[in-house]
Parts: structure tokens; C-alpha cells; sequence
């Protein structure tokens, strides 16, 4: 299932609630943009360049799968460090079961 299919099913959920809110009560500014990035996480050397992109206000899909399949050693390391980093900056982080990972900014909760 990719990502595509995965927001399309969590979107048409007949009994998800779903609020929505006018433009001025979002407090949203014509100049303010909200990124939304796909990227893969392929060591512990990418922990780095993901904790960048995150501190600059990016939401981030991570494929983690195909290091999954490559080396559970080194994908339990890269996720621990990443998850060290997720409680010392406040941000969220979850595991899809699709072999993703969703990291999002302080001001971005994930609703479980």
C-alpha cells in the first residue's frame, strides 16, 4: 500500500470526525506555507540531514523499509537516534505499517 492509497483511506474513513476550520481562524498568512517532504532514511548518517529539514518546519514521510530488509541492527541504532532527537526537540514521530515514519515539528501533533 503506498502512501497515496494510505492518505486516501484515512481520508474517506466514513467515521473518522473531521473538523474544519474557516482560513482566518487557522491563523494561517498568505506567506506561510506548511511542507510536506518524502524522503528515505538509509543509515545513521541521514539522522542528521532529517533532524535538519524537521528543525526548518518540514513534515517528513520516511521510507525506512528497505533499511529494515537491508540490517535490523543498524535500523534499530537509526531509530533509537532518531527518536532521542524527536524527545529532546519536542517533535512527534510515528511508525505506519507500511514501512514508513511520519516526523513531525512541535506545532504538528499526531492524533493516535
Amino acid at each position: 500500500m503506498a502512501i497515496k492509497d494510505w492518505l486516501r483511506k484515512v481520508l474517506v474513513e466514513k467515521d473518522s470526525n473531521v473538523v474544519e476550520f474557516p482560513e482566518e481562524a487557522a491563523g494561517t498568512q498568505e506567506g506561510d506555507k506548511l511542507n510536506i517532504r518524502i524522503d528515505s532514511l538509509s543509515g545513521m548518517e541521514d539522522v542528521d540531514r532529517v533532524a535538519g529539514l524537521v528543525k526548518q518546519g518540514n513534515i517528513l514521510f520516511l521510507k525506512v523499509k528497505d533499511l529494515q530488509k537491508k540490517d535490523i541492527g543498524q535500523f534499530q541504532t537509526t531509530i533509537q537516534k532518531l527518536k532521542r532527537n524527536c524527545m529532546q526537540f519536542k517533535w512527534d514521530i510515528v511508525g505506519l505499517e507500511d514501512g514508513y515514519l511520519i516526523v513531525t515539528p512541535p506545532f504538528a501533533k499526531i492524533e493516535r
